[in-house]
């Protein structure tokens, strides 16, 4: 692997030399841990001392005139009293845009999940979605000072998906009629998840984000964007993954066992199954125009070609719940009758 070596790596190396923590430490130099869709970077740092041997942190790099790091200080304090599992912040410097935070080691839910057998599988999604339920439990006071996830911010998620996906990435238009039918499809699903109950959204939970713990499974990662949203988003950004996708028998049974535990804590009643289903579903179908839209921005603006690679699962998510209900028959008319031949072309050149 090639050094890093650029302005912002020295920084933080000479901001880490002065750090308490790992005064009298055998440091290392630190070595990448992730990246993410961000402009943030992330380093793994080996520190060796007689009395505790060798310990890892996480360093995050976060420019400030991209990122800001209060949101995240801010969020991994509320779920670090909840009870969940995540890092903590042990140093900050928020004039040059780093952080210091404990580590969460290295499997991620997706490598775990990807040679999981049926058992494996079934208790790191159970263990997800027990985190899951004590966040929008614990969360309530802690989300009504969160930014509220309300019409204006449903609608410009949304129309990432014209914008970066249909115009930008496939270079094609929407007609007359087509652009009526896209806008009645954005009001009938900002009125669904506006009418949900308000929780705690991480909103961005799924699993690239969690990660294989020994204790307090999972360990729970860029939570920075959390919001004060719809009851049902972040269930369905874990059982409909933008990077890994399961038998929807095996999702309904998960999705099913989630509706118990909401119940159990009193966050709905049994009653409300079969609209808390369609909620879900329709939550599902708001965030994949979403996702699809920014894995194209992800491409086109920030050269981060990968993401194109996670579209296809995305729109057949699209297709496969919108085909369940006559609302959404011009959603999917659009997809099967022009968004997808145009992909396909895309990928057979």
């Amino acid at each position: 692997m090639e050094p890093i070596v650029d302005e912002r790596f020295e920084m933080m190396l000479d901001w880490l030399k002065k750090q308490p923590l790992l005064a009298g430490c055998d440091m290392s130099h630190p070595v990448p841990a992730s990246s993410d869709a961000s402009f943030r970077r992330y380093f793994r740092v080996f520190a060796n001392s007689e009395e505790t041997g060798e310990t890892s942190f996480i360093v995050m790099d976060a420019p400030v005139e991209h990122e800001d790091c209060r949101p995240f200080i801010a969020v991994s304090d509320q779920l670090n009293k909840m009870g969940l599992q995540v890092p903590k912040v042990l140093a900050q410097n928020l004039v040059q845009g780093y952080l210091l935070l404990t580590d969460l080691g290295t499997t991620t839910y997706l490598s775990a999940l990807e040679g999981a057998n049926e058992v494996e599988a079934d208790r790191l999604y159970q263990d997800a979605l027990s985190a899951l339920v004590r966040l929008q439990k614990k969360g309530q006071s802690a989300a009504q000072k969160l930014p509220a996830y309300n019409q204006t911010l449903l609608e410009t998620e949304m129309n990432l998906f014209p914008e970066w996906l249909i115009g930008t990435h496939l270079n094609v238009s929407l007609d007359r009629v087509e652009k009526h039918d896209w806008q009645n499809v954005q009001q009938l699903l900002q009125r669904s998840a506006l009418a949900q109950p308000l929780t705690y959204v991480h909103r961005d939970y799924h699993s690239r984000n969690l990660m294989v713990t020994s204790k307090d499974n999972p360990g729970i990662l860029d939570f920075q964007d959390a919001v004060h949203g719809a009851l049902t988003y972040d269930a369905v950004s874990l059982l409909r993954d933008c990077y890994i996708s399961w038998p929807q028998e095996q999702v309904s049974e998960w999705q099913r066992s989630y509706f118990l535990q909401l119940c159990e804590a009193k966050l709905v009643s049994k009653d409300e199954w079969q609209a808390f289903q369609k909620s879900m579903d329709w939550m599902g179908i708001q965030r994949h125009l979403k996702a699809s839209g920014i894995f194209c921005r992800l491409a086109h603006r920030d050269g981060k070609d990968s993401y194109l690679n996670d579209i296809p699962l995305t729109l057949d998510y699209l297709v496969q719940v919108g085909s369940l209900y006559p609302e959404m028959i011009d959603l999917v008319r659009l997809l099967e009758n022009k968004i997808l031949p145009k992909l396909a072309g895309f990928s057979n050149q």
